[in-house]
């Protein structure tokens, strides 16, 4: 069920993106009296599932869900329709527009992709608002994980800047952002009340970018043990523990966090084991508590954004869509910046790139509103970055040539255009090809 989850949130993201991009081109072709063939979401070889024709246009829906396209009239794309090509050029034809005409309708569909991708950012800002843990109400410090461990860190230091960036929103991901971004080269702490810098190996710029690493946390909020509520036939609620009963101990083994239980409970099932209670604040129990086979006492801990409290910022319209439009630019920022890192050879490609199962992923099994419209804003964004490379095949591809033919006046050759569209379309699948191999290659081997 998880599985459908996640791929029905990524069908439904791509077809509103790839109808809304491919609206792009169509609407501006329509509106130099150009003619448009088609306008199909998802590909359509040999047969469609569903089509009707309405003018000149046919409309439907393909059964291929690698994108959608415009068919536009004599114009060398990815239907690689050269017949048309072969009589003199008509005026309703893409050909006969002038090249400025041509830009506008070939840079329609990233445009709206980037318009959209800011206005979703900035809607969602608009309706949820932002919550988050500030560093500073994080009294005990951090639980430190292995990554962590490997960096330096420490449970209980307190992180205070990642390179020349203040530490206020607790959240290890700016740190890993900051590491593999912007090459980040040192972390302030704070270690038994005094400050130190920590210096951060090049080695990690690699290490936490690469897939491996990237389900793997770095650290996470040190807290204290409340029981927050009990699961069905909980062995702890049989024993006599109750709601905010904060447990100190496991077999006279103070547990102080919860880290701290979880480390020492771990491999004990099916036995007796003894917890220290704190209850009401000042009375302190012994309790025998029964393990279950696998080894849980039926607790759920409460978190650490209840025990420290959130902020939360809400964003009226005019606030909302501005702020959109930076966080948008930042995650679009910080692209361009991983692709610079992946050329000087920081980051592997193969640990960057992923298919649809990898997008898929990244919903999450659970229908949730806020990150279905922040992955389709993030996904707006990058087909929009995406299709403006200059690859034969792609929008930026187009762009180049037809910015090629204003600055020269030299129009390149149908056959040109023809064998480069083809050339492009062959790297366009290898990539894809190769993106959803390495999802196939990881579920089987990992």
């Amino acid at each position: 069920m998880d599985y459908l989850i996640m791929a029905g949130q990524l069908m439904l993201s791509l077809s509103i993106l790839i109808v809304l991009h491919e609206m792009g081109h169509f609407l501006p072709a329509r509106l130099f009296g150009t003619r448009v063939e088609k306008f199909y979401l998802f590909f359509d070889p040999w047969f469609s599932l569903i089509k009707y024709k309405r003018g000149d246009t046919e409309y439907g829906i393909g059964w291929l869900p690698l994108g959608g396209y415009v068919k536009i009239s004599g114009m060398i794309d990815e239907s690689f329709d050269s017949d048309q090509m072969k009589g003199e050029p008509q005026p309703w034809e893409f050909r006969s527009k002038p090249a400025w005409q041509r830009l506008i309708i070939m840079l329609g569909g990233v445009t709206v992709n980037f318009i959209l991708g800011f206005l979703l950012y900035g809607m969602v800002l608009f309706v949820w608002g932002e919550e988050y843990l500030p560093s500073e109400n994080v009294e005990y410090g951090i639980y430190a994980d292995s990554l962590g461990r490997e960096m330096g860190l420490q449970n209980g230091d307190q992180v205070l800047a990642i390179g020349d960036r203040p530490f206020e929103r607790f959240n290890d991901r700016i740190i890993v952002r900051e590491i593999i971004i912007n090459n980040a080269s040192e972390l302030t702490i704070r270690r038994d009340g005094q400050e130190q810098i920590l210096p951060i190996d090049e080695k990690f710029v690699q290490l936490l970018s690469s897939r491996d690493a990237q389900n793997e946390q770095l650290f996470a909020p040190q807290f204290p043990f409340y029981v927050e509520e009990f699961g069905k036939n909980a062995p702890a609620e049989e024993a006599g523990l109750e709601l905010g009963d904060r447990i100190i101990s496991l077999n006279g083994t103070a547990t102080p966090f919860y880290y701290d239980f979880e480390k020492q409970a771990r491999g004990r099932q099916d036995e007796t084991i003894e917890l220290g209670v704190i209850r009401n604040e000042s009375d302190t129990l012994e309790i025998p508590v029964n393990t279950t086979k696998e080894g849980t006492i039926g607790v759920f801990a409460r978190s650490p954004f209840a025990i420290f409290g959130t902020e939360r910022i809400e964003y009226s319209m005019g606030e909302a869509i501005p702020a959109g439009f930076t966080e948008g630019w930042s995650f679009l920022n910080d692209q361009f910046k991983a692709f610079g890192q992946m050329f000087r050879g920081k980051i592997k490609a193969k640990d960057s790139l992923g298919g649809f199962g990898s997008i898929a992923s990244m919903y999450g099994g659970e229908w949730i509103w806020e990150r279905f419209w922040r992955m389709t804003a993030i996904l707006s964004l990058i087909l929009a970055f995406m299709n403006l490379l200059p690859i034969p095949a792609l929008d930026g591809g187009h762009v180049m040539f037809l910015l090629y033919e204003m600055a020269t006046g030299r129009k390149p050759s149908d056959k040109f255009m023809e064998y480069a569209t083809m050339i492009g379309f062959i790297i366009v699948l290898g990539l894809v090809l190769y993106a959803n191999g390495l999802d196939i290659f990881r579920s089987i081997f990992n």
